[in-house]
């Protein structure tokens, strides 16, 4: 986890020496879709799964639904989107979990900003499903929870995102025990905005 902060704060900084070129990016608008492929992950927070990781590569499509409402600095876009994500690896103490992940729903709040630089926080669900039990002793059938806080870097057609990510691993009581896996995962994505016609 601690290796990944170095290449998010080249990321941030390199991304921020580049604005004056990105000013004409036209980023998220009512009516166009997201399209991004991401890859991220990090480590467990708690207890016996504080040594467990996971990496995870998938894809998003996104539906932007609003115009910009809201107040002040909290004036923004609304986002509903659908992850898939068909590689997700759980290393733990009995070996590496394969497994693929689909996530049905994330409601994402894209604030508004004019420089090119569009931040957004999110909340999200859905199911991991894995050739061997995760933690070990559960279940090879889980449900993620999510939230998120991140950027989008905003260029003359595509985009960079970054973003800190908590994640919640269990299996909601279809097995006992039920530990969970708590991890805050580094999430970086490139995409792009279609705008409506």
């Amino acid at each position: 986890m601690k290796t990944c902060f170095p290449a998010l704060l080249v990321l941030i900084m390199g991304s921020l020496l580049e604005l004056p070129g990105v000013w004409a990016q036209a980023g998220p608008e009512a009516g166009g879709h997201e399209l991004q492929v991401w890859t991220g992950g990090g480590h467990g927070l708690n207890g016996s799964t504080s040594d467990t990781g996971v990496w995870n590569l998938g894809g998003r499509y996104g539906w932007v639904l609003t115009d910009p409402v809201g107040p002040g600095p909290l004036r923004g876009r609304f986002e509903y989107a659908v992850d898939i994500a068909p590689v997700f690896l759980v290393t733990q103490g009995t070996g590496t979990a394969y497994g693929f992940g689909l996530n049905p729903f994330a409601l994402k709040w894209n604030f508004a900003s004019p420089q090119g630089i569009a931040p957004y926080a999110e909340i999200g669900g859905g199911t991991l499903f894995s050739n061997t039990q995760v933690p070990p002793g559960t279940s090879r059938v889980n449900f993620t929870t999510s939230g998120a806080v991140g950027l989008h870097f905003l260029r003359s057609k595509y985009n960079w995102s970054a973003e800190v990510r908590y994640m919640h691993i269990s299996n909601a009581g279809l097995a006992t025990p039920n530990p969970g896996i708590n991890t805050i995962q580094v999430r970086i994505g490139f995409g792009r905005f279609t705008q409506p016609k």
